[in-house]
C-alpha cells in the first residue's frame, strides 16, 4: 500500500510539472507574433537634411516595425554638441512604430544632429543619425561618436556574448544528458558523474540567464559594465520581448529543478528484486518427496520460469511508468526551453514565422540530443557502458543530425536570401564556418562509428562492466576502525579497487571510442560559439535590403574608383544616364558640383545635359548623398531650379568616408532610372 501511495504521489507531481510546462509554453508561443526584421527607419520630422523656417517643438522618427525605446534612445545635438532635447522619449500617438522626444524652447538658427538608438522586434539593437537645420545651413562640432550606431561597450559586449554561449552549452548540457539517461541509460542516473553533469547544466542554465537578464541593458544602450546593476535597466529589459524570455526561462528552469529531483530519484533507483524460489523446493513434491512428484514438477519447469518473468516485469513496471511519465515533461520541458530563444530571436520575426518557430524548436533540441548526448557518452564509456548504450544513442544522433540537417538547410535559405549573401555578408560567412565545423563533426562521427563497430564485435567488451564494489570486510572495517594509519591504508585499497573498476571499464576499444567522441565534442564547442555569433548578425536577407535601399549598384558600364574629393575644393562628379525612353531628354549626362567638398554644409549644383550636350528638363529628379560604411542615409538633398536643367541646394555630410551620390531622373511618365557614383570625404 506504501509503494502504491508513493507512486500515485509521483504521478501527481509529473502531473503538475506538465500542466506548469504547458502553461509556460503556451504563453511564450502566444506572445511571438509576425514581424519584420531588424527595424529600418522610414521617415523622421522634420525630414532628415531639410531646412525649416522655425524650430520644430519635436522630432518625430517613424520605423519599418515596432520599436522599444529607453531614455536616451533619442538625443538630439545642437551644432556645439549641447543635447537640446527634453529626454524620455516615447511612442507618438502610442504607435509603436515611432519614437517622439521634444525639444526646448528658444533654438538658434544651424545644424542639428540627431542620435537614435532603439531595440527591433527580433531584440536587435539598431541605431543611426542624420541631420536637420532651422533657418540656414550651419558648421557643427558634433564628434563621430554621437553619430554611432547601436555599439555597444566592448567588455559588456565580451560578457554578454560569452552568457549567451554558455546558455547554449548548459541547455545543450542539460538536456541531452536527460535524454540519454532517459532513453539510453536509466542505470546511470545512479552514476554521480551522471548526477554533476546534470546539475552542472542546470546551474549553468540559471546562472548564465541572470547574467545576460542583468548584461542586456547595458548592451543596448552602450553603456559600461557598472550599469548591469542597475534595477531600472532591469525592469525595462523585463518589458521587451527578450526580457519576457528570460524571464519565463527563470520559471522554466524552477520546474526544471523538480524535473531533476524526479529523475534521479525514480531512475535512480534499482528495480524491486524478484526473490527466487529455491530450487530443491521446485524439484521436491508437497510431502518432501523426490520420487515420481519430483518427475512430475519437472514437466513445469517451463510454466515456472514463465511465472518470474511476468513477475519481473511487473516488478519493473513502476520504473517504465515513471520513465514514461518523466520522458514526456522532459519534452514538454525542453520544448518550452528552447521557444525562450527560437520566440525572441530571427526565426520570431521575418517571413513564414508560422513555419520558422517549430522548425526552430526541432532545431535546437536535436542540437542538445547530438551535442548533450555526447557528454553524457564520454561519462558512459569511462563507467564501462555495452555497446548495446552506444548503439541506441548512435541512433538517436543519427536522427537528431537528419533533423539538424533539414531544418538548417530552410533556416539557411530564409535567413540568406540569395546566393551572394553566403559570401557578401557576415551571417553568410559564419553559416559556411558553422557548416564546415558540422562537417568535421559528421567526419569524426563516422569514426566513432567504427569504433563502436568494434566494440561490438568482441563479446568481451561488448558487455557493460558493473562497477567495483568494497567488499563488505572491507567497508565494515572502514566504518569501525579509529586508527589513522589503519585508516589510510583503507583509503588505498579503496582508490586501487576504483581504479581497477575504471581500467575494467576503459577498454582498448572503449578507450578510442572515448577519444573520437571527445573530439567530436570539442568541435561542438565551436558549433555552439559559431551558433551564439549568428543569432547577433543580422541575417543576409536583412543585409542585402539594407545594402540595397542605402545606394544602388553602380552604372551598368562600370564604375572608376571613388574620387578623393580636396577640402575647400570645388568637385564635378559625372553620371551618366539612360532612362531607355524615346525622348531627347531620356540619355545624357547629369552632373553634380560640390562645393567645399568636405564634412558639413556643401552647397550642390545639379546640371542635366542630353545627348547633345544642351541643357535639358525632366518631369522629375531627386538627389541623394549615402555613407553606407556607416549606414547613414539616404540624405536627400532639397533642390530649387535655377533654369532649364539646373538646380542647386544644400547636402549635409556629417562624417568622412566613402559617399555615394544618386540621382534620380524620370524623363517621362513611365521612363526613369538612377545612376549612382562615389566620391570620397576627408
Amino acid at each position: 500500500m506504501q509503494s502504491a501511495g508513493l507512486e500515485k504521489a509521483t504521478h501527481r507531481r509529473i502531473a503538475g510539472v506538465l500542466g506548469v510546462l504547458g502553461a509556460l509554453l503556451a504563453l511564450m508561443l502566444a506572445g511571438a507574433g509576425p514581424a519584420s526584421a531588424h527595424a529600418t527607419l522610414d521617415s523622421t520630422d522634420p525630414r532628415q537634411n531639410s531646412v525649416v523656417a522655425t524650430a520644430p517643438q519635436a522630432v518625430t522618427l517613424t520605423f519599418s516595425e515596432s520599436v522599444s525605446l529607453s531614455g536616451d534612445s533619442v538625443r538630439v545635438l545642437d551644432p556645439a554638441g549641447k543635447a537640446v532635447d527634453t529626454g524620455n522619449p516615447a511612442h507618438a500617438d502610442g504607435k509603436g512604430n515611432t519614437a517622439r522626444v521634444g525639444l526646448r524652447d528658444g533654438l538658434a538658427n544651424g545644424t542639428y544632429t540627431v542620435a537614435w538608438r532603439a531595440v527591433s522586434d527580433d531584440s536587435h539593437p539598431v541605431g543611426g543619425a542624420f541631420t536637420f537645420s532651422i533657418g540656414a545651413p550651419s558648421d557643427t562640432s558634433v564628434s563621430a561618436t554621437a553619430l554611432q550606431g547601436a555599439e555597444a561597450d566592448g567588455l559588456v559586449a565580451a560578457l554578454y556574448g560569452t552568457g549567451r554561449t554558455v546558455a547554449y552549452a548548459a541547455f545543450a548540457l542539460l538536456v541531452g544528458v536527460a535524454a540519454f539517461v532517459l532513453l539510453c541509460w536509466p542505470a546511470g542516473t545512479a552514476r554521480r558523474r551522471v548526477q554533476r553533469l546534470l546539475m552542472t547544466g542546470w546551474t549553468a542554465l540559471l546562472v548564465s540567464t541572470v547574467a545576460v537578464l542583468m548584461l542586456r541593458g547595458p548592451y543596448e544602450r552602450g553603456s559600461g559594465i557598472g550599469q548591469a546593476f542597475d534595477l531600472s535597466l532591469v525592469r525595462a529589459t523585463l518589458d521587451e520581448r527578450i526580457g519576457t524570455a528570460l524571464a519565463a526561462r527563470l520559471l522554466l528552469l524552477a520546474a526544471g529543478g523538480v524535473f531533476l529531483s524526479l529523475l534521479v530519484g525514480q531512475l535512480g533507483q534499482p528495480p524491486r528484486p524478484v526473490v527466487p524460489k529455491p530450487r530443491d523446493e521446485e524439484e521436491a513434491g508437497p510431502d518432501g518427496r523426490t520420487g515420481s512428484g519430483a518427475s512430475a514438477a519437472s514437466e513445469d519447469d517451463a510454466e515456472a520460469a514463465e511465472l518470474r518473468e511476468l513477475e519481473q516485469r511487473v516488478a519493473e513496471r513502476p520504473q517504465r511508468e515513471a520513465r514514461l511519465g518523466l520522458g514526456v515533461a522532459g519534452l514538454v520541458l525542453a520544448v518550452a526551453l528552447s521557444a525562450t530563444w527560437v520566440g525572441a530571436d530571427h526565426a520570431s520575426v521575418g517571413i513564414q514565422v508560422w513555419l520558422a518557430l517549430p522548425l526552430g524548436i526541432l532545431h535546437l533540441i536535436a542540437m542538445a540530443l547530438w551535442l548533450g548526448g555526447l557528454t553524457a557518452l564520454l561519462v558512459a564509456l569511462r563507467e564501462g557502458v555495452g555497446a548495446e548504450v552506444a548503439d541506441r544513442f548512435s541512433k538517436i544522433a543519427f536522427g537528431s543530425v537528419a533533423v539538424l540537417a533539414g531544418t538548417g538547410i530552410y533556416q539557411s535559405w530564409r535567413g540568406l536570401g540569395s546566393w551572394g549573401a553566403l559570401t557578401g555578408t557576415e551571417y553568410g560567412r559564419l553559416l559556411l564556418v558553422k557548416s564546415g565545423c558540422v562537417v568535421a563533426m559528421l567526419g569524426v562521427a563516422w569514426i566513432s562509428r567504427s569504433w563502436l563497430a568494434r566494440l561490438r564485435s568482441a563479446p568481451d567488451e561488448a558487455v557493460e562492466v558493473a562497477p567495483a564494489e568494497l567488499p563488505e570486510p572491507v567497508a565494515v572495517a572502514a566504518q569501525q576502525s579509529e586508527d589513522p594509519v589503519r585508516q589510510a591504508q583503507l583509503e588505498r585499497q579503496r582508490a586501487a579497487l576504483r581504479s581497477a573498476g575504471r581500467d575494467r571499464g576503459l577498454t582498448p576499444t572503449r578507450a578510442g571510442l572515448r577519444r573520437s567522441v571527445l573530439v567530436e565534442a570539442l568541435v561542438a564547442v565551436a558549433v555552439l560559439v559559431v551558433t551564439t555569433m549568428l543569432t547577433n548578425s543580422p541575417p543576409g536577407r536583412v543585409a542585402g535590403e539594407v545594402k540595397a535601399g542605402a545606394a544602388a549598384a553602380p552604372a551598368a558600364g562600370g564604375a572608376a574608383a571613388a574620387p578623393q574629393t580636396e577640402p575647400g575644393r570645388t568637385v564635378d562628379l559625372r553620371l551618366p544616364y539612360d532612362t531607355k525612353g524615346r525622348t531627347p531628354n531620356a540619355k545624357g549626362t547629369a552632373t553634380v558640383t560640390l562645393n567645399p567638398a568636405r564634412t558639413g554644409p556643401n552647397e550642390v549644383k545639379l546640371a542635366l545635359d542630353g545627348a547633345d550636350g544642351q541643357p535639358v528638363d525632366v518631369p522629375e529628379v531627386e538627389l541623394a548623398f549615402t555613407l553606407p560604411d556607416r549606414d547613414l542615409g539616404p540624405l536627400p538633398v532639397a533642390l530649387t531650379p535655377e533654369g532649364t536643367g539646373r538646380w542647386s541646394g544644400t547636402a549635409q555630410l556629417p562624417l568622412a568616408g566613402t559617399w555615394v551620390v544618386s540621382v534620380q531622373i524620370r524623363s517621362s511618365d513611365i521612363d526613369q532610372t538612377t545612376p549612382t557614383q562615389q566620391f570620397k570625404i576627408g
